[in-house]
């Protein structure tokens, strides 16, 4: 085998390597089910924290006590309030947030 057919060999398999490892990367970062893309994981991130500031900034609601989780758009809401009201409210709050596709609640009233 000629030096010049070796070297093309070489640089097509080390072009295979690394075109194949780009793709299992890609691959990791595809959702599943139960499993978020990257880019899903930061819209929910995002949804999450405007979910937050938008609970903070309404003076009714004591913030430090609602926890707010996104999976897929879908807000889960738990803690403590104070009353019925306040669970009303936040989960009002909530759905009203951009990007959110609906809203559980896991809130308890004290």
């Amino acid at each position: 085998m000629k030096s010049g057919n070796k070297r093309f060999s070489a640089m097509f398999l080390i072009a295979t390597l690394v075109s194949g490892a780009g793709l299992v990367t890609l691959a990791g970062c595809a959702p599943t089910e139960k499993r978020e893309g990257t880019a899903e994981y930061v819209d929910d991130t995002w949804i999450t924290t405007k979910v937050k500031a938008a609970i903070f900034n309404d003076s009714s609601l004591k913030s430090s006590e609602i926890n707010v989780e996104t999976f897929k758009g879908v807000v889960q809401l738990s803690g403590f309030v104070n009353s019925r009201e306040d669970v009303n409210k936040a989960v009002e709050v909530a759905r009203e947030v951009k990007g959110v596709v609906s809203v559980k609640n896991d809130m308890q009233v004290k």
